[in-house]
């Protein structure tokens, strides 16, 4: 069958369209499961729907298509089949003006098949009929709406609340009537709420993570989750799992670690989502190449299958899935579903890039959970980011040490080892706001963002190159130390304008080359600059270091220096005149280009 193409609309359950006393539908055949919803009302009278419906349709039919000699052969059985195939949700059939009543072959095909059967009474029109079902999608579509607002509205204030991520969590299983769990970056549960799934739990999840690394070939998440059941048995009794049973998960654990050690651990060429038995899984990677750790992760998936429940089962499954979502590279999804034992699951991957997973369990799963799951991962992102972490701790410390004095090679080994780039950003459409400077920050890779009032300063690690970002002009200095931060800030700066100038999105700052002005020792060159350009003002010397680097360009030198073209012809016009000079000698532009070069260091 198809997937059906389903509207942004939620579905309307077939019972409550039969609730509808003003309609008169009656269900004469085919399951009577209240879990039956259909997506929009379709009208057709062609002997073959299939080709026009898109699946969960209420399809409604007079019988016209009908030949007079239908009923003693295999015409109805070839209709029900094919709306079926196509994913036809129910079909009404509407007595009068062709059929007085619907035809008994009709009502066996569609008991056959399993298609719900309507009879559509004489005052119904079929336009009345779509009408309600439109109406009651309106009505659960803000029903939705207000659950989703409330929600949204209580998680909200929940991570305003002490322990936020507690709260959080609890606010979450709460809204969706199941279990949330937070799990870290190594795969335990960090923290959760509401109704856990019965069973053994911590050990099953154990279990369930050590197979999931090892398919993902990550050896030493399996002796992680091998300690983890150890652990757990330590802290209490158990209750469905034996304590010899733990203490092999926690053996194979270790197994797998020892092996990791006396080895390098080999990877898989791709990740294989969590299949329905743990062993599966186990047996699936030994193929890959992966002989002791599947083993041992193996053993450990055997040993908690043994005697676990239904909730074992939901818990390993969840930290499965939770596995699938963790980042580890590019092509990683941000989200998962799956169900097992009868219980929905999902795992959202939070957006802090700290590899924290929140997972959700829940027996039904209702419309609008997924976008109240999504509001509360997001939070979640927020309270578990970097600004959360040991790395924001640090910057904290770092500004602290400036404001009280400190030099700014002295804070750097706070923010990371090795060079910085220096990035001026300046927004396409002004003004920049903070939330857009956040953006271009986080899109860069760093926090450290300062927000001016046209442009937007970011403090990136050599190591990550910056790339053109949409809507964004950018100037990127050369790699410097903590000690050249001020010269690269005015590189980046610099830069910046000559990209604006070229309508470039980005432009870096030129690489030392080898030159002719190496042969000159750094002291006799800044002297000599100093000299040659001193009868200069400071706007008069940027104003001719940025004539000269667009090449005498009037119009482009304005539009860097954000200055009418005549003001740039005054301004190179006095620096002749001060000078003493020509500047339309290649000769005299070539040694004033000298001394502006050596004259910013």
């Amino acid at each position: 069958m198809p997937d059906p193409a389903v509207p942004p609309t939620p579905p309307v359950a077939l019972s409550a369209l039969l609730a509808r006393e003003d309609l008169g539908l009656r269900q004469i055949a085919g399951p009577k499961d209240t879990n039956t919803v259909i997506h929009w009302a379709h009208t057709s009278e062609m002997a073959d729907p299939y080709p026009y419906l898109l699946g969960g349709e209420l399809l409604l039919s007079a019988g016209v298509h009908i030949p007079e000699a239908a009923g003693s052969g295999t015409y109805f059985d070839d209709y029900v089949s094919r709306i079926v195939a196509a994913g036809g949700a129910a079909l009404g059939f509407g007595l009068a003006p062709v059929h007085d009543t619907v035809p008994r072959a009709l009502v066996e095909a569609c008991d056959t098949y399993e298609l719900p059967l309507l009879e559509v009474p004489p005052q119904t029109t079929f336009s009345g009929v779509a009408r309600a079902v439109w109406q009651l999608m309106a009505q659960a579509r803000h029903a939705e709406l207000r659950r989703v607002t409330e929600a949204q509205q209580s998680l909200a204030a929940a991570a305003s609340r002490p322990d936020p991520v507690r709260a959080v969590l609890r606010q979450l299983a709460q809204r969706i009537g199941g279990w949330a769990v937070l799990y870290g970056p190594e795969g335990a549960e960090t923290a959760s709420a509401g109704r856990a799934p019965d069973g053994q739990g911590p050990q099953a999840a154990a279990a369930g993570r050590a197979t999931e690394a090892m398919a993902a070939g990550r050896p030493a998440e399996i002796a992680a989750a091998g300690r983890a059941a150890e652990a757990t048995t330590a802290r209490q009794a158990p209750e469905t799992t034996t304590a010899r049973q733990a203490a092999e998960i926690a053996a194979a654990g270790r197994a797998a670690e020892t092996t990791t050690a006396r080895q390098a651990p080999e990877t898989t060429t791709a990740r294989q989502a969590p299949e329905t038995t743990a062993a599966g899984r186990a047996a699936e990677t030994t193929t890959a190449r992966q002989a002791p750790e599947a083993t041992a992760a193996g053993r450990a998936a055997e040993i908690a299958a043994a005697g676990r429940g239904p909730g074992d089962v939901v818990r390993g499954a969840l930290a499965g899935l939770a596995a699938v979502v963790r980042p580890s590279g590019p092509g990683t999804p941000t989200s998962a579903t799956d169900t097992a034992a009868g219980t929905h699951l999902a795992a959202y991957a939070l957006g802090a890039g700290q590899g924290f997973v929140l997972g959700v369990a829940a027996p039904h799963r209702d419309t609008g959970d997924h976008t109240i799951a999504s509001v509360a991962a997001v939070l979640l992102s927020l309270l578990t980011g970097e600004h959360q972490s040991g790395s924001g701790a640090a910057r904290s410390s770092a500004l602290v040490r400036l404001l009280l004095g400190a030099e700014p090679e002295a804070v750097a080994p706070l923010l990371g080892s090795g060079d910085w780039l220096v990035v001026h950003g300046s927004p396409d459409a002004q003004p920049c706001d903070p939330v857009a400077a956040a953006a271009l920050g986080a899109a860069l890779g760093s926090p450290l963002v300062d927000l001016a009032r046209d442009v937007v300063r970011v403090l990136v690690p050599a190591d990550r190159e910056p790339a053109p970002q949409p809507g964004w002009t950018l100037g990127v200095s050369a790699p410097a130390t903590a000690r050249d931060w001020r010269a690269a800030d005015t590189q980046a700066a610099r830069a910046l304008s000559r990209a604006r100038a070229t309508r470039a999105p980005l432009n870096r700052h030129g690489t030392h080359r080898a030159a002719l002005t190496d042969l000159l020792s750094p002291g006799d060159a800044e002297a000599h600059a100093r000299a040659l350009l001193a009868p200069l003002t400071p706007p008069l010397a940027e104003t001719l270091r940025t004539w000269l680097s667009l090449h005498g360009s009037w119009d482009r030198t304005a539009v860097a220096l954000a200055v009418h073209r005549n003001t740039v012809r005054q301004r190179i016009a006095r620096c002749a005149a001060l000078l003493g000079t020509d500047l339309d000698d290649p000769d005299v532009r070539m040694e004033l280009w000298f001394a502006l070069r050596h004259g910013e260091r």
